[in-house]
């Protein structure tokens, strides 16, 4: 299902390509005036720019949260920019383009262990500023309240 729209029951999805090593989709829920958005995978642009496809800013407009592919630091990105992941900082990226209320960084690298997650988090906090109204950390059994 690519670049679709749906209604199921009374939540309107889209469906957009999100780029990746292959075919992957981004999803975007919209229930009760809430939306939220899922992208698992999002490979970043090769080079290292933070230039986003018009699919990823359509999914992610104005949405309550973005759950976004946060696996790399940019060192690690530099040693496997083609494993179809993304930087801490190009997610943030992503949230502040798309005027996104919320950020839940995820796919987080298995290598990380909390205190360096919660490193991270930090440094996401400090390059949103005042762009992110909240940056998060995705982590098992999180409740987010929209």
């Amino acid at each position: 299902m690519r670049d679709t729209e749906l209604v199921v029951g009374d939540a309107k999805v889209m469906v957009r390509d999100v780029p990746h090593t292959s075919v992957t989709n981004g999803y975007r829920v919209e229930l009760g005036g809430a939306s939220v958005v899922y992208i698992s995978d999002h490979q970043m642009p090769l080079d290292g720019s933070l230039e986003v496809t018009d699919d990823v800013l359509e999914l992610c407009a104005g949405a309550d949260l973005l759950i976004h592919d946060a696996q790399y630091t940019p060192e690690e990105f530099a040693k496997k920019r083609d494993w179809g992941h993304c930087t801490v900082e190009f997610a943030v990226h992503v949230a502040a383009e798309a005027g996104v209320r919320r950020l839940a960084l995820f796919h987080h690298d298995p290598t990380h262990d909390d205190a360096f997650l919660d490193c991270l988090l930090e440094q996401a906090r400090a390059m949103a500023g005042q762009r992110v109204e909240e940056v998060l950390a995705a982590s098992e059994g999180l409740t987010i309240v929209l």
